[in-house]
């Protein structure tokens, strides 16, 4: 994934791109990893903890630094000092965010071992002795862990300058570092759409989405594919006895296989968006809440198509080319307004009505395009009022 910043260097930007690599630490290299993890999950957890007594004594916000609890806990000298320190970081942005908007985002919770992820983020600095982590030709160099054996899916190009790492331990027992790279690129020329190169999308549960077009994407329902396979699975847990060796491998078996759902729906959506990305020079999509349309009893199920990323992979990757993505309001009438005269209906066309006829004009609509279309004018009209009173 990458995004931009502007810079006022030479009318540059700096671009940011990560590269996902697999690691494979040796016997030594992954135990300093699971202290890592365990010192990142005790830190988080006092740091909060101390924070929300501070404020109940003082009625002020203070978070304390990692270095306050060195002397009673000794075991945090053990790991790497910059992993700590991003966790001080990670719990004041969570705050930050919080405090910023309280109903979007919500309070910073405690972590446990048993859900939350495996994870720490370390930042690289440049020493006259050389940077605290680089990439070698098969590994890659961290502080207190040395040089960890990994395989890339590409290399870092000249110029690109590493920021920092995250490494991730999966459900499954796999380690994974995610490597953060800046370099500065030419600001893109800015895109102007027109109504013949400018997609709208409609979400949609059956399809994925519904283009204004007609065009239906049709992204196959992987976990509803798989479900017969899952449900065998937990059948044998249950009739086994927590604890036993069966048990612990059966439980490595269906997290597998939900990793390679999850594998097969980031692969369609990578491909999917870049698709559009490079043959559209606009896309133009409603702005709605899929966690609440997830949590919606009226759906029946929990859509498991991952529609939120797709919208975010369409962003950054427009973004890239100068492109842009239009969003329009959630609340905007799309459904049950007819794209042909514009006439908007009193009631909104039940989910379950494919078609529709217009009252006014008689045009016959399909209720997911006629709204994939309505979506595209009210974007366009958007992109061209909002370019008018920048002018102005």
């Amino acid at each position: 994934m990458a995004w931009k910043r502007s810079s006022p260097k030479d009318g540059k930007a700096l671009q940011y791109t990560t590269i996902k690599a697999r690691l494979y630490p040796s016997e030594a290299q992954a135990e300093l990893f699971e202290k890592t993890f365990g010192c990142c999950r005790w830190i988080w957890n006092h740091m909060l903890a101390d924070q929300q007594r501070f404020y109940l004594e003082a009625d002020k916000h203070f978070i304390p630094t990692p270095a306050k609890y060195k002397k009673e806990a000794p075991f945090l000298t053990e790991v790497d000092n910059q992993a700590l320190i991003q966790e001080h970081n990670k719990l004041s942005q969570a705050f930050r965010v919080f405090f910023k908007n309280p109903e979007h985002f919500g309070y910073p919770n405690f972590k446990r071992k048993k859900t939350d992820r495996d994870s720490f983020t370390a930042c690289n600095h440049v020493f006259e002795s050389g940077p605290t982590i680089y990439i070698t030709k098969d590994g890659i160099r961290m502080t207190k862990a040395g040089i960890v054996k990994a395989k890339f899916p590409r290399r870092p190009r000249n110029g690109w300058k590493l920021r920092r790492v995250t490494v991730e331990k999966t459900k499954t027992g796999e380690f994974f570092a995610y490597i953060l790279y800046e370099y500065a690129v030419k600001e893109p020329e800015a895109v102007a759409p027109a109504p013949e190169t400018t997609l709208g999308l409609k979400y949609s549960v059956a399809h994925f989405y519904v283009a204004d077009s007609g065009e239906l994407a049709d992204a196959p329902h992987w976990l509803k594919q798989s479900q017969e396979k899952l449900a065998r699975l937990q059948q044998r847990l249950n009739r086994m006895e927590p604890g036993s060796k069966n048990y612990a491998e059966a439980v490595q078996k269906y997290r597998l296989l939900h990793e390679h759902i999850a594998n097969q729906r980031r692969d369609f959506i990578h491909k999917e968006s870049r698709r559009i990305a490079n043959g559209w020079d606009a896309v133009c999509v409603r702005d709605d809440d899929l966690r609440e349309m997830a949590q919606s009893v009226k759906l029946g199920r929990v859509p498991d198509a991952g529609f939120g990323m797709f919208r975010e992979c369409l962003r950054y990757k427009l973004a890239q080319q100068g492109k842009a993505l239009i969003m329009v309001d959630r609340y905007a009438p799309t459904s049950r307004t007819c794209s042909a005269c514009g006439l908007v209906l009193d009631d909104a066309v039940h989910y379950k009505k494919r078609m529709w006829t217009c009252p006014r004009c008689g045009a016959v609509h399909s209720r997911e395009v006629n709204a994939a279309q309505n979506i595209k004018a009210q974007g366009l009209a958007q992109y061209f009022s909002m370019q008018e009173r920048e002018v102005a």
